[in-house]
């Protein structure tokens, strides 16, 4: 099959997108997100991907789907020449081997460095291809300005990325001016006919799952909207396992983890709302209706170094980071003696592994069904992480994200473009799904003070 040349429109010309491997390791998918406009792979690529293939981290797996995707698109083709993608109105790929330069030389610039290879290799597609603009994308901060420094057009991987996280659906709305006898009856009666409240609201515009806080004159009151029953119901604080809400946003957060009919909640907030510690409670407090509970987080090495380093077997190595959980776990047992029924029950839990406490690498592949599963700082996973996670939910599971959205420490990963903010994003409105946004620190008035002016 002859190879298909790279094409020009008149009015707009077909870009060419240079990837990096940042991009391939966090969405193997990404070949194919650029419509009609063509894909070129620097060799450096193909070097360093080579080196992520073997582990068990999110990153190993992307570079391994990655490379089986890219070995059958090209079987039995030369891929230094332009091979169409697979679909509809989708452009080229090739790999580029030459990424020494006659011109502007990055290597020479910046040093012998793969990065400066694969800008060396995007600058020599550029002067192949003068007609055409050539745009470097890399998830890579400062691989992007070291680029533009030697006046190569970069840019960030924009898919899965929200537009703007302080438009980020919140999860709940004041309503002021409240008709003080409507919100005395939704006391009485618990739940009020959407209509009837609408009539009287014309404004009010209510979302599956949204949280109230509803202000007459004289009172206030909290309500979520019931979208199966098309009512809006009185949300009550009550305290779960020796958790008790201290503000509305708790109260909400815990109300969503106990709604049977919600089987997806996302909580977010700053450190000190109390997001893991609420999750955990709640969900604790429905053990009976449920096999297990598992929490989880990503492993963060600290300076992104290898867990390797660690002393220690498996297990040893992955306790420091999942240390955070045992803490909650800790203070809910401590709200109780030893002597009380729910102290045991909570040790009996735990001998038992009716709560596990597990790294997320160990789940790819399972189907877990009647579980309560919370996945822990969850700002720190890909927006195709998240999706792996949610995919392997079996009959009568629910899962729970909470993170804090402005606090990432992946390299790769910013406000926009984590798992968490991709979720809110995506999925708010659902009548499966819930999230609430907890504004309000609690842990300590020193977390406050770190919080608001550090």
């Amino acid at each position: 099959m002859p190879a298909k040349k790279a094409t020009t429109r008149k009015s707009k010309p077909r870009k060419i997108f240079v990837l990096d491997t940042s991009v391939i390791l966090f969405d193997h998918n990404s070949i194919n997100c650029f419509e009609e406009h063509d894909v070129v792979l620097p060799i450096s690529v193909l070097e360093e991907l080579d080196e992520f293939k073997k582990g068990h981290d999110s990153k190993n797996y992307e570079a391994r789907e990655f490379i089986r995707n890219l070995d059958r698109i090209t079987e039995g083709r030369d891929f230094t020449n332009w091979i169409p993608l697979e679909g509809e109105q989708k452009g080229s790929i090739k790999v580029i081997m030459d990424t020494s330069r006659t011109g502007v030389d990055a290597e020479k610039v910046l040093g012998r460095k793969m990065d400066h290879r694969i800008i060396n290799a995007a600058l020599n597609i550029a002067d192949e291809e003068p007609g055409r603009p050539t745009i470097l994308i890399t998830k890579d901060i400062n691989l992007r300005l070291k680029a533009k420094a030697l006046e190569l057009e970069s840019q960030d991987y924009l898919t899965g990325k929200i537009k703007d996280v302080d438009s980020l659906f919140k999860g709940k709305e004041t309503i002021e001016n409240f008709n003080a006898l409507t919100l005395s009856n939704l006391y009485e009666h618990k739940a009020l006919d959407i209509d009837d409240v609408i009539a009287e609201n014309p404004d009010f515009s209510p979302i599956p799952n949204c949280f109230y806080i509803l202000k007459s004159e004289t009172s206030s009151g909290l309500a979520y909207y019931n979208a199966h029953n098309k009512t809006l119901d009185h949300v009550e604080k009550r305290s779960v396992y020796g958790i008790k809400p201290r503000n509305a946003e708790q109260a909400f957060a815990l109300h969503a983890i106990l709604n049977p009919d919600i089987k997806l909640v996302s909580l977010t907030g700053v450190a000190g709302t109390g997001k893991t510690l609420i999750a955990l409670a709640a969900s604790l407090e429905q053990r009976r209706d449920f096999k297990q509970i598992y929490l989880a987080r990503p492993i963060v090495p600290l300076s992104n170094r290898d867990l390797g380093y660690l002393p220690g077997d498996a297990k040893e190595k992955i306790n420091p980071y999942m240390q955070p959980l045992w803490d909650n776990l800790k203070f809910i047992k401590n709200n109780f003696s030893d002597r009380d029924k729910e102290y045991k029950q909570l040790e009996a839990m735990v001998e038992k592994e009716k709560i596990v406490i597990t790294p997320l690498a160990y789940i790819r592949g399972r189907s877990l069904a009647n579980i309560i599963f919370i996945v822990d700082e969850s700002q720190n996973l890909t927006p195709h992480e998240v999706k792996t996670i949610i995919t392997r939910a079996g009959e009568g599971a629910k899962f729970i994200f909470t993170g804090d959205v402005r606090q990432i420490d992946t390299p790769y990963l910013d406000e926009q473009s984590n798992g968490l903010s991709y979720l809110v994003d995506k999925v708010k409105g659902h009548d499966m799904y819930a999230h609430i946004t907890l504004e309000k620190g609690e842990r300590s008035a020193l977390a406050n003070l770190a919080n608001d002016l550090l």
